[in-house]
């Protein structure tokens, strides 16, 4: 294999970056040519396909978002598209291609090489942490470290006005952000994607807090928790106990910003890693991490296994909310 491609598809995760920086540099290494995608699957349909040298890449490592930038792709989606793409990459050269994304992206990535024989590797970047077969996925912890921030910045205003803070983070389908957010904020309540949530519930904790002598309360929420998001709670709970609530909902601050030291080591190995696999003949699964070090699933695990949340931690934030 003399020629590998790669590109970034779905939502940007900071850390992409160094993952596109490890596999270009990787691969001249290893004496390969190195092309990028640019628009992600669409770019593959259009032809957008570049070669990279090591000082394409360089000044990156430290940048949030991704140089090859990113789009969705309806006509991806189709058997003419991924055609087209395949056709593509033949007429370019591309031996293997990798993929950086999530669980959209790399079925993407699985139907190309199932329908056209193009090598694929995954590597998982997405803030919310909800790929499985990865103990966590590139951009996770930069995504923690703001959302903390943010509470911490919040926390301080409600402490001063005896306030009840509604914090909405990402995760419409998984809560690894709100859980992970919520207990390093020292939250009075985390409701998650995962765990069904009554609103009677949800106001008789409030209440419990109030009477054990707290002036001022955060809630995190998942934007998946909770039918309308943290607006809509925040409407219920004002109506249900007459306090005065405020509500912030973080958003797409949560994927931007330069990525942690964890972030950039992590894209790092796993753009190595997927260089190196494919190069050894590999195909059609994902570079992860567990506590053994590098993992390689199939790409078709990553979304039809389910990622638990650790549910220890949920335990742990029950108890320390008292």
């Amino acid at each position: 294999m003399r020629h590998l491609a790669v590109l970034t598809s779905g939502g940007d995760a900071p850390g992409m970056n160094a993952a596109i920086r490890a596999v270009v540099r990787t691969a001249i290494y290893r004496g390969r040519t190195v092309s990028g995608v640019y628009r992600g699957y669409q770019g593959l349909i259009n032809g957008d396909i570049h070669e990279l040298g090591a000082r394409s890449v360089a000044n990156i490592i430290q940048r949030g978002g991704t140089m090859l930038r990113s789009a969705r792709s309806m006509p991806f989606m189709t058997p003419e598209g991924r055609a087209q793409a395949a056709e593509n990459l033949r007429r370019h050269g591309v031996e293997g291609l990798i993929v950086i994304g999530g669980d959209g992206s790399f079925r993407g990535a699985h139907a190309l090489s199932q329908e056209h024989g193009v090598p694929v590797i995954g590597i998982p970047g997405t803030i919310d942490n909800d790929i499985y077969g990865t103990d966590v996925t590139i951009g996770f912890n930069t995504a923690l470290n703001i959302a903390t921030e943010a509470i911490d910045r919040l926390r301080d205003t409600a402490a001063s006005h005896d306030r009840l803070f509604l914090v909405e983070v990402m995760g419409r389908h998984a809560g690894h952000i709100a859980l992970n957010v919520g207990l390093a904020g020292g939250a009075e309540a985390i409701l998650l994607p995962e765990v069904p949530h009554d609103l009677d519930e949800v106001v008789s904790s409030i209440v419990e807090a109030q009477a054990r002598g707290k002036s001022s309360s955060i809630i995190v929420v998942a934007e998946g928790a909770y039918e309308g998001g943290a607006m809509h709670l925040k409407e219920k709970i004002e109506a249900a106990c007459g306090y005065e609530v405020r509500t912030s909902i973080l958003g797409h601050m949560q994927r931007g910003g330069s990525p942690t030291t964890r972030d950039r080591v992590l894209a790092s190995r796993l753009g190595y890693a997927a260089v190196e696999a494919l190069l050894e003949g590999q195909q059609g699964v994902m570079a992860g991490v567990d506590k053994r070090g590098t993992v390689f699933v199939p790409l078709e695990d990553t979304w039809s296994k389910q990622k638990e949340i650790d549910w220890q931690l949920f335990e742990i934030a029950k108890v320390l909310a008292v």
